[in-house]
């Protein structure tokens, strides 16, 4: 099974809330009132698009109505439809750039599928002709080390650690020094996941930061927060937490195939206008891909 056959299968539960709900909802109306809104907004809310979004959406929505003199309701349906993909917007990649080293932090709490995206992650990029290697600086518990070492070689990519315990500012010096003697083009990054204490995760990474900025100053730099699809609304909360704490490029989001909450990908973009980088939709070593705006869309809302 490909990705894109893999993302529509994933989005299945989503596309069933979400789209299905909405046919339905439309489909019981012969004209466009506060009924049919009140509906379209309840479901909206529980698909995890979020409230804000959801009712921003539906102004704009009925702007368009009033606008084009719509009294159709498969005609509104359409326009919905079209508002819906408009907030997906468009995918961001990975920023590279020939000559220069790319350099991924990636942050997040323990239990969303950090350390594996991460080896995911490198699969991809490896996959796409990059060389990258991984550094473990997520030394706060030991399992962290270990299972990314396992999934550092599932993925065929070289890892640089210490021991539990050891200053992960450290590990990031080893690993620049090591990158730059291998001619590594990608190099990411594992950090612990400490969202209860915001001021140590501040100074950890502000730590690691400095190392970077010193041994690698003319690379490309990218902080990927790793989001469990799974918890929604929560996971926007997480993301607001994170945003206020470290310098958010993208995000990873995971598990996707096991939610009805994709909705979460419209409410992410439309309430912190962090642009999704990587998507996940089961466990196995390619089931990680960069975030492509156009297979979302066309999984989700394929009729």
């Amino acid at each position: 099974m490909g990705f894109f056959d893999k993302l529509k299968a994933g989005l299945a539960k989503t596309k069933k809330a979400l789209v299905t709900g909405i046919d339905t909802i439309f489909g019981r109306y012969r004209d466009v009132g506060d009924d049919l809104f009140d509906e379209l907004e309840e479901l909206l809310i529980t698909s995890d698009i979020g409230a804000e979004t959801a009712m921003e959406v539906l102004d704009t929505l009925r702007d368009r109505i009033y606008d084009e003199r719509v009294s159709d309701p498969e005609q509104a349906k359409q326009i919905l439809f079209e508002l819906l993909r408009d907030l997906i917007g468009e995918g961001e990649p990975i920023a590279y750039e020939k000559g220069r080293m790319t350099v991924i932090l990636v942050i997040g709490v323990n239990g969303v599928g950090k350390t594996t995206s991460i080896a995911k992650m490198a699969y991809d990029i490896k996959k796409n002709g990059k060389k990258v290697l991984l550094a473990a600086a997520d030394t706060f518990r030991a399992a962290a080390i270990d299972q990314l070492g396992v999934w550092a070689d599932r993925a065929g990519v070289e890892l640089i650690a210490q021991s539990e315990g050891s200053d992960p500012a450290a590990v990031v010096y080893d690993a620049a020094a090591a990158a730059k003697k291998r001619g590594t083009e990608v190099l990411i990054i594992d950090t612990a996941g400490r969202l209860h204490n915001k001021k140590n995760l501040m100074t950890e990474l502000n730590k690691i930061d400095r190392v970077i900025s010193r041994e690698l100053p003319d690379a490309i730099r990218e902080t990927l927060l790793v989001l469990d699809a799974t918890t929604g609304q929560n996971a926007v909360i997480q993301a607001k937490e994170f945003k206020n704490a470290a310098d958010i490029t993208g995000l990873v989001l995971t598990k996707l195939d096991g939610t009805a909450k994709g909705g979460i990908v419209i409410s992410i973009k439309k309430e912190l206008g962090i642009p999704v980088k990587f998507i996940g939709v089961g466990e196995k070593i390619d089931d990680l891909q960069a975030f492509s705006a156009d297979e979302f869309v066309g999984a989700l809302f394929e009729r």
